[in-house]
């Protein structure tokens, strides 16, 4: 069994589950968010895969 896994919707995933949890922190959260997706993409680690 092989397990591929991005980076990208494991962050979108932890965001979601801050935001869920933390409200008060969305903006934080975007804003990390996008600075992640937008090195990820610079830095071609987009095609990362674990396994």
């Amino acid at each position: 069994m092989n397990l591929h896994l991005g980076l990208t919707p494991l962050i979108s995933l932890l965001a979601g589950i801050l935001i869920l949890v933390m409200p008060r922190l969305l903006n934080y959260i975007v804003a990390i968010y996008l600075i992640a997706i937008g090195l990820i993409g610079l830095l071609g680690a987009g095609g990362l895969r674990i396994g």
